[in-house]
């Protein structure tokens, strides 16, 4: 190693250790040199001919910062005897600093930098940044961004529905499609994409209490968004937090400074209850402020002009307070126009503001949808009635269209830009999707004994068992020995069974084990998330599981076992939603099978009324019924008078039950729900929205990537199974640079199937967090900005010099725009040499990566100093010959922002005048981000972002 000259005074930092900071020479004594390092108040002595360190000389252009934390840029330097002496640069004026003045914390920014300072790494991490680079530009252009990372399955009304909101500013829709179609789904995609693309960052969800564990579950396993549930006990643990003084303060001076949990995170899951309760909790979520909120089960916001619901004011009050919101119901339209008005006007109230002139506009549907159903069809010769109908919508331009080619289409498709609430309103039904399996009840009736007789009507008698000990019911209850001869009957066949509580789970589950020798799982809300994930593992196993998982009410939420074909309801639930809920976990589209719903019923009780009212009144075993809850609130007297033990009651209920449910499944068939059903789902843009996610995965890029980042970043990669692999840090393991990997590591798929199957596996792709970390983090740190290395090629003799320098255009702007789907973030790259010559052509990339090889830290270490000067002209060579690059990316990237800006806001001003649903605000979005595009692309600049080092041998 060549021998360092020190003087007193002079800046140096440590390869071996660079957190120690920038250091300065205190001492210089025969052959060993003391530098103090203020930043870590560390003195270090070092042999003087073989110290590791480098040292610091700042350029003209680099920023420096000095003692008292102010930042100046140098314009020249001078060498006094051999300490530095910087003339530097504040914005007003200039000043001479004094290499010893330097602040002793230091950030090497730029490539050659950190070269000089020793901070440089192998190629694999050069290559590894180059690849980030090229990737993010591929993903970030792409069609499927923000729809690639969910656990879910490729159905295309999600992916649509998902795709057509989420891309809107601030979207506010009504969520409408029928039980089991994936409402969810929807919702946690559309949330993933706004997230994902930085057009919202804060959300917050509210759902009935009992729906706060499934939603809390669904973001975080399929979608990776991790929500913070606000409640009565955080808002206790907040409380005990006070002391006494806070307490004494707040109480004479009021609260307005008490802290707010619900600013305190990002992320947050509310249930509905709990805001109506307490007011304290409803002022501070209306002043926490949000991008986009979600409200499930909205045909609960009960309203009516003259006196809404204390749950509609709530939801009403924090709808005004967030930009963007999601309605969530399966029955838009059947508890009453009032209430579905009344949704619409949380959407928009400017819009929605009168309900008799809602209700005119409503009595034209039915004609449209009759046009719509007969150009379906494909016949074009309208009726004058039709006529008549159609130009009342679309004027002079009926003519155009029907003079066009595919006149039909072109009429449907002007009808759904027009449609008044086509925008905020997105329904698909089970007939429309298709794809839904067959379902068979098969009812048990068993008779009642006697321990059950004082408990047998009313709604405990759905439950009976939860009146006696669990010692008499397992001995004497006949579903027991039922229940055991038809499993194993079944076996192997997998079978869900579910019943209303937890502790009947546990009771069955372990009576099957130890007494049947039946292998089974519980699955109920007593068990952590782990302990869920294991049960529902050990069921999902093909070969050594368990046959049975039994499930609590709410434990079985946002689960799915579709690979399974038999259900078995232990008991019935008094709420048709909740039976329906049931038998969708097995109800999916994705089951292959028809699905065969097994009922023991107790005969000459409350369950044997609910069973035949479920299947004569609603007939909801053998089909999905979203009417159930309706029919329900119109015959509720005479239903609690059956379940109470008046059998006269029951034949009368059933008869008004299935007139009932059958007046409602019309009056959803008619209507506008065509034109709806037409714009929830357009199959054409689905399908090319399918094929963009699905060609990112059936690629193995994304394992390649991360499997190169993991040996770079020190983590260890086992082989678990096809597809599969176990994750967990190694020794040299750089945890700053790998988000959401546990100590204890974690099992992984890269393939989509086995996500679906096995919920326990993380599911990796380009928007898990762990990716998006570790491409964030090579982009944003100093990770592989410099690198060194050895090159043997006849061609080019041994010591000469070459640089591989990659620029990417830096372009100052907020996130929302979203400007890199136009500028590209893959690197300008070039290949220069001594004289200036650009070899990129000659050398490609990866082809030099080919024949380069690394060089010893330690040689490394002696060579940056002597050629020094020749890459500080190699690096001029290449920043001269990247700038005629500049003016045709910018160029390219406005003709990109032009043609997707500027006629969207054409199209949505012309439609804007026959359609009222379309918000002054949407426009005025566009408008500004187009400008805002325009003036950031305007200062864009090429930036140096990484540089390689050849040495040629």
């Amino acid at each position: 190693m060549e021998k360092l000259d020190f003087v007193i005074g002079q800046r140096w930092v440590s390869h071996s250790d660079t957190g120690l900071g920038l250091g300065i020479v205190t001492d210089i004594s025969g052959r060993r040199v003391t530098l103090g390092f203020p930043s870590a108040d560390e003195e270090r002595t070092y042999a003087i001919d073989n110290a590791p360190l480098s040292r610091i000389i700042f350029q003209v252009g680099e920023e420096i910062e000095i003692f008292d934390g102010s930042r100046l840029v140098v314009q020249a330097v001078e060498d006094l005897g051999g300490v530095l002496m910087y003339d530097a640069y504040d914005g007003d004026q200039l000043h001479q600093v004094s290499e010893v003045k330097l602040s002793g914390s230091v950030n090497f920014s730029a490539p050659q930098q950190r070269l000089f300072a020793g901070q440089f790494d192998r190629n694999g991490a050069f290559r590894l940044r180059v690849a980030t680079m090229q990737h993010l530009e591929r993903l970030r252009a792409s069609s499927a961004q923000g729809l690639i990372g969910a656990r879910t399955q490729h159905l295309q009304h999600q992916i649509y529905i998902a795709h057509e909101v989420a891309k809107r500013h601030a979207p506010r829709v009504l969520l409408a499609d029928e039980v089991g179609l994936g409402k969810t789904i929807e919702a946690g995609l559309i949330l993933h994409y706004q997230i994902h693309t930085g057009r919202a960052k804060r959300a917050l969800i509210v759902v009935p209490d009992s729906l706060i564990h499934q939603w809390l579950v669904e973001m975080l396993r399929r979608f990776n968004l991790r929500f913070s549930i606000i409640d009565q006990q955080r808002y206790a643990a907040l409380d005990e937090q006070k002391d006494d003084v806070d307490a004494l303060v707040n109480h004479i001076f009021g609260d307005d400074d008490e802290d707010n949990p619900f600013e305190s995170e990002q992320l947050v899951l509310c249930s509905l209850d709990f805001l109506t309760d307490s007011a304290r909790a409803q002022k501070h979520a209306k002043a926490a402020g949000w991008d986009l909120m979600v409200v499930d089960e909205a045909h609960h916001l009960a309203w009516s002009p003259e006196e809404p619901s204390v749950e509609y004011q709530v939801v009403e009050e924090l709808a005004t307070e967030s930009r963007g919101l999601l309605l969530l119901t399966a029955t838009p339209e059947q508890v009453g126009l009032a209430s579905h008005f009344a949704r619409l006007r949380l959407l928009d109230p400017a819009r929605f503001h009168d309900l008799e002139a809602f209700r005119e506009q409503e009595q034209q549907y039915e004609a449209i949808n009759r046009v719509v159903r007969r150009l379906q069809s494909g016949s074009s010769e309208l009726t004058a009635e039709d006529r008549t109908a159609l130009e009342g919508w679309l004027g002079d331009e009926l003519g155009q269209l029907l003079a066009g080619e595919e006149p039909e289409q072109a009429i449907i498709d002007a009808l759904l830009d027009r449609h008044g609430t086509g925008r905020v309103l997105f329904r698909n039904t089970r007939a429309a999707i298709q794809g839904f399996p067959e379902r068979v009840p098969k009812p048990a009736p068993l008779t009642c004994p006697e321990m059950y007789q004082p408990h047998a009507w009313g709604t405990i008698g759905l439950a009976p068992e939860q009146e006696v000990t669990e010692d008499m019911w397992l001995a004497d209850d006949p579903r027991i020995p039922w229940l055991q001869q038809t499993l194993t009957s079944l076996r192997p066949e997998k079978v869900v069974v579910i019943c209303a509580r937890a502790e009947t789970a546990m009771a069955l589950e372990h009576y099957l084990q130890l007494r049947a020798g039946i292998r089974s799982a519980a699955f109920h809300e007593h068990l952590s998330l782990i302990e869920r994930d294991r049960a529902a593992a050990y069921f999902t196993d093909s070969e050594q599981g368990a046959q049975v998982l039994i499930c609590s009410e709410i434990g079985s939420e946002g689960r799915n076992f579709q690979f399974a074909h038999h259900l078995v309801l232990f008991d019935l639930p008094a709420n048709p939603d909740l039976l329906e809920q049931r038998i969708g976990r097995l109800d999916r589209i994705g089951q292959s099978e028809t699905i065969k719903i097994h009922i023991p019923y107790l005969e000459g009780t409350a369950q044997e009324v609910q069973y035949r009212w479920f299947e004569e009144g609603l007939n909801a075993f053998a089909e999905s019924c979203s009417v159930g809850v309706s029919v329900q609130e119109k015959v509720q007297g005479q239903w609690q008078a059956a379940i109470d033990g008046q059998t006269s009651a029951l034949n009368e209920l059933v008869a008004v039950s299935a007139d009932e449910t059958a007046r409602l499944k019309t009056m959803l068939q008619n209507g506008r729900d065509a034109l709806i059903e037409l714009n929830s789902c357009r199959p054409d843009v689905a399908r090319t929205l399918i094929e963009a996610i699905e060609s990112e995965e059936e690629s193995a890029q994304v394992r390649d990537y991360m499997m190169e980042a993991f040996d770079i970043l020190g983590v260890d990669v086992e082989d678990h199974s096809e597809h599969s692999d176990i994750l967990k840090p190694g020794e040299q393991y750089q945890a700053g640079h790998v988000a959401e990997l546990p100590e204890d590591g974690v099992t992984v798929t890269w393939h989509r199937q086995d996500a679906l199957e096995r919920e326990d596996l993380a599911f990796m792709s380009w928007e898990h967090p762990m990716v998006t970390g570790v491409m964030d983090s090579v982009i944003s740190t100093g990770l592989g900005k410099a690198a060194l290395a050895n090159l043997s090629v006849k061609a080019l003799p041994p010591g000469t010099l070459l640089l591989e320098a990659l620029f990417s255009v830096h372009c100052p702007a907020p996130e929302t725009l979203q400007l890199t789907r136009y500028l590209p973030v893959s690197p300008l790259r070039l290949l220069v040499d001594v004289t200036g010559k650009d070899l990129s052509r000659a050398l490609p990339h990866d082809r030099l990566n080919d024949l380069c090889s690394n060089i010893r830290r330690r040689t490394a270490q002696a060579i940056v100093p002597k050629i020094r000067s020749q890459v500080e002209t190699l690096v001029g060579h290449a920043e001269t010959l990247s700038q005629p690059h500049l003016e045709p990316m910018k160029n390219k990237a406005l003709e990109q922002v032009e043609s997707h800006f500027a006629p969207e806001i054409r199209r949505l001003e012309a439609l804007q005048a026959v359609n009222p649903a379309i918000r002054d605000e949407e426009v005025d979005y566009f408008r500004k981000q187009l400008a805002a595009a325009r003036e950031a692309i305007g200062h864009a600049s090429l930036a140096l972002e990484g540089i390689r080092v050849i040495v040629t041998s």
